[in-house]
Order: C-alpha cells, then structure tokens, then sequence
C-alpha cells in the first residue's frame, strides 16, 4: 500500500496561486520552480508596476515580494495589492537584515520576512504556515511514491530501493536524487541542483554538485545498467535503464 503525504490546495480543490515578484532573473525562476514542485499556480513579475497589473488578473494567494524594486519599493507594492485583496498574504524578500528592516516590513503589512541568501525549503515552508494561518487552504492526499524505471523513492518513508533492493542514502543523497527523480529525463544544470537541493547562493561550488552524484551513482547505478547520466556541457539527467 502506498504511503500518503498532505499536500495544500485552495479551499475549492484549485492549486494554490502564488505571485513571485523579483527582479533577479535567476532567483525568480528558482523561487517560481520550487513553488511549482508543490503543485502551485505560479507566476511572476519583474517590477512594481508589473506585479499590481499580474496581481489584479491573477487574484493570487500568497505573494513573494522583494523590498528593493527597479521602479519603486516593495512597500508601497504591498498598499496596492491590500487595497485589492486585503486578505492576500505577503513574503518579504530583502538583502537587509537590520531589526529595523524586519519591524518597516511588518509593521507596514506584511506577514513574513525572508532575508537573502536564503534556503528554499525554509521559504517554501514559511509560505505553507501563512496560507494554513490565513485559513485559504486545505490538505488534499498525494502519493508519495515516486518511480523511475526499477527505482522507487518514498518520500514519507525516506526509502529508496532499486529493483527491490533498498539502497541506504545520507540526508543530501535523499534530496539529490528526489530532485533527480521529480525531473526524470530532464537535464538540469550544477546551478540549477544548487540552487534546488542546497539553497539559493551556494556560492557556485558546482564540486559539490559533482562529488553528490558521484556519491548517489555509486549507489545506485553500481553493478547495474545506469540511470545518472552526464550531458557534457549541460549538466545531468536520470532516466529509465534500457530493459
């Protein structure tokens, strides 16, 4: 029988929608992707003025905010999408950390405050507590299973068997090769698995990358046809064993 994890929807069963406003290209795309493996409706915006337009044909759940904005702050973003949507939550994105900083962005609305570098599962999970707070969601039962060819990851359980061996797998092993199973036949870069499995600004030590899935297919893929791939230039992919 398989093991069931709760996962968040809307209140009506819909995905959860979520508008990421960033004007770093790279951390926005990173934030939107984490947010889309939830199972989330995500979209994004680049500046102030974009983000009030998206937020007014989106009508989103939750919004990911930065403070330090191309054409104006992040503040005064925040009035606008409040006079909309009052009941709309909002995570502040900054480069400052000064108690200062933290008391402007609540005190003026929001309910969260992230400060960069940050880890994304911690943002994700902060994201999660405002929308259960907010009362907007519910949890719905999703398989927990995931499978690629002979390989079976339970992401409840935390076990992994290949062909019905079970393979024993350190913490970052876990989360690599979930991330790797989440995208099969997908090629994903360093940075990208940087960016998924470790956090945002790793400081771009692509070796650590390098020495995990020498780690994962000495495990996996060891006296066995192999699944981890390495596409010269482009980065790694997993997919099926030839039968």
């Amino acid at each position: 029988m398989n093991t069931r994890s709760a996962a968040l929807t809307r209140s009506d069963g819909t995905p959860v929608r979520v508008l990421v406003v960033d004007d770093e290209p790279d951390l926005a795309e990173v934030v939107t992707g984490a947010l889309r493996y939830e199972g989330w409706d995500v979209r994004a915006a680049a500046s102030a003025d974009a983000a009030v337009r998206e937020a007014r044909a989106f009508r989103p759940d939750a919004v990911v905010l930065d403070i330090m904005l191309p054409d104006r702050d992040g503040l005064s973003v925040l009035r606008d999408l409040r006079a909309e949507q009052p009941h709309v939550c909002v995570l502040f994105l900054t480069a400052r950390d000064t108690v200062e900083d933290r008391i402007t962005g609540i005190t003026a609305g929001g309910d969260d405050y992230v400060t960069k570098p940050f880890s994304l599962g911690e943002l994700v999970a902060r994201l999660h507590g405002l929308l259960r707070r907010a009362g907007m969601t519910r949890e719905r039962a999703t398989d927990s299973l995931l499978v690629v060819g002979d390989l079976e990851l339970d992401e409840d359980a935390h076990e992994v068997t290949r062909g019905g061996d079970l393979i024993d797998l350190s913490p970052t092993e876990f989360q690599l090769l979930r991330c790797l199973m989440r995208h099969a036949r997908q090629v994903l870069s360093k940075t990208q698995l940087l960016d998924l499995v470790w956090s945002y600004d790793f400081g771009g030590r692509a070796h650590v990358v390098e020495l995990y899935v020498s780690y994962l297919r000495k495990k996996i893929d060891s006296g066995r046809a192999p699944m981890i791939h390495t596409v010269r230039g482009a980065g790694y992919v997993l997919k099926p064993a030839p039968q």
